[in-house]
């Protein structure tokens, strides 16, 4: 965990309280172990190489990164007490942006029900492995909701009619018609608003500390659901595993079972944020 922290993992203490912004980007490149690493390239193959494809890598690298820090700003405020790795905000982006692709270039495609619908499920599905303790499904939800409204803006293609028209011939005139539908132009407008205004209110509010518990009682359950199978406890580690010492804004804590401390910058701690930082430290 420590290691993770030192190489750039997302911890919002380190992000608020030390000016350390870049760890909302540099937490999508670092990952938790072998298998996890593996996992998210196999799923980033599956699902980027066929928009790549038909969008360039340049087009599909921003919307990734944007994704990627998007899933992050969510889980940044809903997660505060656990540092989070990995590619899966941005994976979830690149699923997002699939979505919205069809949705906005409906009527070029064939079969585009049963497209949707095998989407739609595989999106449920992943979606729905994030309650399991241990997956940060936040990251999931931001970056698909990001990756979502990125593709009304950066995937949006001129309809059939269009391009049939563009390579009319004088001898095979084609009828006047716009570059894009009315339904196009009105999502790309209304999904650039959104992502303007959700990531400036996303960066305001974690940049002040604001915890998105306190205003939402049920969005926990987002992330992971406690059944008689698991706890959504990290561990059982109760705060008197640890030694704290408070000197202005500084936290010390360190772990007695093993020595190890750290440094946390918190104005007002609570027993649930020390309790948490006592499981990353005690790991």
């Amino acid at each position: 965990m420590l290691r993770l922290t030192s190489m750039g993992a997302l911890d919002v203490h380190q992000v608020v309280y030390r000016h350390q912004g870049w760890r909302l980007m540099t937490c999508m490149w670092l990952h938790g172990g072998v298998f996890h690493l593996l996992a998210n390239m196999l799923g980033i193959l599956v699902v980027g190489i066929r928009l790549e494809q038909d969008f360039g890598f340049v087009l599909i690298g921003v919307l990734y990164v944007i994704s990627g820090f998007g899933g992050s700003l969510l889980s940044s405020l809903f997660i505060q007490q656990r540092i989070s790795v990995g590619a899966s905000s941005a994976l979830f982006g690149l699923l997002g942006a699939m979505l919205s692709e069809l949705i906005t270039n409906w009527s070029i495609y064939e079969k585009r029900l049963g497209t949707l619908i095998t989407l739609v499920s595989i999106i449920v599905i992943n979606l729905a492995v994030g309650i399991f303790p241990h997956v940060d499904n936040f990251a999931h939800i931001g970056g698909f909701i990001s990756g979502f409204l990125l593709g009304f803006v950066f995937l949006i293609r001129p309809q059939f009619g269009w391009i049939k028209q563009k390579y009319a011939t004088p001898a095979y005139p084609s009828l006047v018609k716009s570059k894009f539908k009315i339904y196009q132009c009105i999502s790309w407008l209304l999904a650039l608003i959104l992502l303007i205004v959700g990531f400036t209110l996303g960066l305001v509010a974690l940049l002040r500390g604001v915890d998105a518990n306190d205003h939402c009682s049920w969005c926990h359950y987002l992330s992971c659901i406690p059944t008689s199978k698991w706890s959504c406890n990290s561990k059982n580690i109760n705060n008197s595993f640890c030694l704290t010492q408070q000197i202005g804004n500084q936290m010390n804590v360190t772990c007695s079972s093993n020595g190890k401390s750290i440094i946390y910058y918190m104005l007002h701690p609570t027993d649930s944020k020390i309790l948490e930082l006592c499981v990353q430290i005690c790991h």
